[in-house]
């Protein structure tokens, strides 16, 4: 998500996977080292995401410095700062609730309510657009029209947490995605600042001289970049239950390569979070298939940039062609 809203503005952050790496370490060791409890190790490793990314965001958009060096500089910068801290060790997550974030599963009760939860969610959001359209005199989507707009979304949800019910239930990253990606779209389609980001990236010299502040805008993305990579980092330590110096190695390039498969121009302007989630998706789906055939790990690194060149490079013949 936040990759995305980068990318929409035509900068690029590659920083995220050292980002991921630095957040995670430093929730870790609050709760080890220094005995904070889950919940204020968990705030500190966000507020660290925030700092690190207001910072880069001002590098790029007060100081114009490219966000291509400012981010590969962070990228050297923050994976050493977490071989600083960890001093080349591994340390365990030993708080019960810390560790449920990435390894716990929602009950199915639990995944029941989040259907209904979001059939309710799709039905408001269907009778807005309708109430909308006829504020502004648009026409009227007909009725068969509303109904499937409803029981797609619906349909899908139930199909979704059924499958997962009938394994352990929905697990709790799935449920932190869920959520970010509900906010994303609303912020990124619906909000006056998600607008101003796709104006910003198709041309950025109409979107200033329409009003539109490009440095506020421009740090206002490396600051979400960075909260959501914290969220990420936090995410990553639970799932394996330790923090190490290696943490959220590369994953720069798998959250870039998902927000251009999924439709995302690296030129600015043009994605969704719809497609960002289908190409993480993707990218998930590939790398689990490729490691549960045992496809060698070198092998498994030529199939991903195949495929990240192949995407980009579909990308700008579109763009010609158009």
């Amino acid at each position: 998500m936040g990759m995305l809203m980068v990318i929409v503005t035509g900068e690029i952050d590659l920083s995220v996977g050292s980002l991921v790496g630095v957040c995670g370490m430093v929730a870790v060791l609050m709760q080890t080292a220094l005995q904070w409890n889950w919940v204020a190790s968990l705030l500190m490793g966000i507020l660290v995401g925030i700092i690190v990314g207001a910072l880069q965001g001002a590098l790029v958009a007060y100081a114009n410095v490219p966000s291509f060096i400012v981010t590969l500089g962070g990228l050297l910068v923050w994976r050493g700062v977490t071989k600083g801290l960890s001093g080349g060790n591994t340390y365990p997550v030993e708080d019960y609730f810390f560790k449920s974030i990435g390894q716990s599963y929602l009950s199915a009760e639990a995944g029941i309510v989040l259907v209904a939860l979001w059939i309710a969610i799709a039905g408001w959001w269907v009778v807005r657009d309708v109430r909308a359209r006829r504020h502004h005199g648009l026409v009227q989507r007909v009725g068969w029209s509303i109904v499937l707009r409803i029981a797609g979304p619906s349909l899908l949800a139930a199909l979704f947490v059924g499958i997962l019910n009938g394994y352990a239930g929905v697990p709790v990253p799935v449920l932190v995605l869920l959520c970010v990606a509900l906010v994303g779209t609303v912020l990124m389609q619906h909000t006056v600042f998600g607008r101003h980001l796709y104006a910003i990236g198709g041309n950025a010299e109409a979107a200033q001289l329409s009003g539109v502040r490009l440095p506020l805008h421009r740090l206002g993305v490396f600051i979400i970049m960075g909260a959501l990579s914290a969220v990420a980092g936090i995410i990553y330590a639970a799932r394996v239950g330790s923090a190490g110096p290696d943490a959220g190695t590369l994953l720069e390039l798998d959250a870039i390569a998902a927000c251009v498969i999924g439709g995302a121009s690296l030129m600015g302007g043009r994605g969704s979070v719809l497609g960002a989630c289908l190409g993480a998706l993707f990218m998930a789906s590939l790398d689990n298939g490729m490691s549960l055939q045992n496809v060698p790990d070198f092998i498994q690194d030529i199939v991903k940039g195949v495929v990240l060149v192949s995407a980009v490079g579909l990308d700008v013949i579109g763009r010609q062609r158009r």
